[in-house]
């Protein structure tokens, strides 16, 4: 899922070369992430909202052909035709937002190969030819950048010249703290970022699911799932370069901040009395008794 990095890296190296510092830069190509995505979450925000008038008409088909699978399906699909709403809209931007972050998880793990464009068969020759241990892929680029950052010299046959000075001078420091370093489960300074990348998590899955009007439409079992994928992100903070808990903290900052903007302006509230609304006007069209006057003879 992290095949986004190949598109992630190179832009954040064109970035870097804007703001010569690897923090910042994820922090400034975050921003502007978010930004883009801004659209999709009010859109996802709409149809939460949406979703939530037809919900108990859906139930009520459910119920009604809960023994002929068929016909459920038919009347589900003329519910979505007649009405012209997606089940599967407010999906998107979840779905964009985790390869985003597995993407950047690729770049964190393997910035030598998505920033710098060195093949992985080079970063484990440059890594074996200077006693750096191979078996952990995860860390290994990272641990071959704070190598060169120390003074290792690596053959240029392997690695070009050019490469490896630019790596010399890739600026991974942040507050004094290496973005290469991996905290793990330690009581060390840089725990700080996975630490607050944790409780950012947590109060912006809360108030994303709250603020959206997802929390009543998500059923239990996705709840769960979702709960767990961030979950999952967390563990990766703690065993991930450090860089990715930076992004994964700032990023949930920003959500939460992002969750608040879009609920004053596009409130879910009012989008269901909207989407109700137009739901009681068309039911009374249809119900509206005609009256036909034939005239004979002329």
């Amino acid at each position: 899922m992290g095949f986004l990095a190949m598109i992630l890296g190179p832009l954040m190296r064109m970035l870097y070369q804007m703001i010569p510092n690897f923090a910042v830069t994820m922090i400034v190509f975050t921003v502007i992430i978010k930004l883009l995505m801004l659209p999709l979450m009010i859109k996802q925000q709409k149809s939460m909202a949406k979703m939530s008038v037809f919900t108990p008409m859906i139930n009520e088909i459910q119920q009604k052909y809960k023994n002929n699978p068929q016909k459920q399906q038919e009347e589900l699909m003329k519910l979505q035709q007649e009405h012209g709403y997606n089940p599967m809209g407010g999906c998107m931007p979840m779905l964009l937002t985790m390869l985003v972050l597995f993407g950047f998880l690729g770049v964190v793990y393997y910035p030598v190969h998505y920033i710098f464009g060195v093949s992985n068969e080079a970063v484990k020759a440059a890594c074996e030819a200077i006693g750096l241990a191979t078996t952990n892929t995860s860390t290994m680029q990272t641990a071959l950048i704070q190598a060169i950052h120390n003074g290792a010299s690596i053959d240029p046959s392997i690695i070009s010249a050019s490469v490896v000075a630019e790596i010399q001078n890739f600026n991974t420091s942040f507050f004094g703290m290496d973005m290469c370093d991996v905290p793990g489960f330690r009581f060390v300074p840089i725990a700080i970022f996975p630490a607050i990348a944790t409780v950012t998590m947590f109060v912006s899955y809360f108030i994303t699911q709250k603020l959206s009007g997802m929390d009543a439409q998500m059923q239990g079992s996705m709840k769960v799932m979702m709960l767990v994928m961030n979950l999952m992100f967390v563990t990766f903070c703690f065993n991930a370069p450090v860089g990715f808990s930076l992004y994964y903290g700032v990023s949930n900052l920003l959500q939460i901040g992002q969750s608040y903007v879009t609920y004053k302006i596009y409130s879910p509230e009012k989008f269901k009395a909207q989407y109700e609304a137009e739901l009681a006007a068309k039911r009374a069209e249809k119900k509206k008794k005609r009256t036909v006057t034939v005239e004979q003879n002329g």
